[in-house]
């Protein structure tokens, strides 16, 4: 059997645009979710909580994330009292190129 091993970055794999942003988004917004099951707060109390509506917080929660931005997810995460970190760094020795990492 013949197989591809990806990339780590679905999105890139599949040839999509700003791919390293694309999973950058996807890996906040599954924290938001994280924070909203550990916390037990309904949809509705995280949208009066960050501002957002309640059908905003369902598309976090099931990655459709067309419209938020980076900073918004960023956000939105202080509203849930989570501390954002950015670290800047020399790209990765061997990468082809610099990118976007969420952990």
């Amino acid at each position: 059997m013949e197989y591809v091993e990806g990339s780590g970055n679905v999105f890139a794999d599949l040839g999509m645009a700003a791919p390293d942003e694309r999973l950058a988004k996807t890996r906040v917004a599954y924290r938001i979710h994280e924070v909203i099951v550990s916390t037990g707060l309904t949809q509705a109390q995280v949208a009066r909580l960050t501002g957002l509506t309640q059908p905003n917080i369902s598309n976090i929660t099931r990655g459709k994330l067309k419209g938020f931005t980076l900073e918004r997810l960023f956000q939105c995460l202080n509203d849930l009292d989570q501390d954002v970190e950015i670290v800047i760094r020399p790209k990765k020795p061997g990468a082809a190129g610099a990118g976007v990492y969420v952990s």
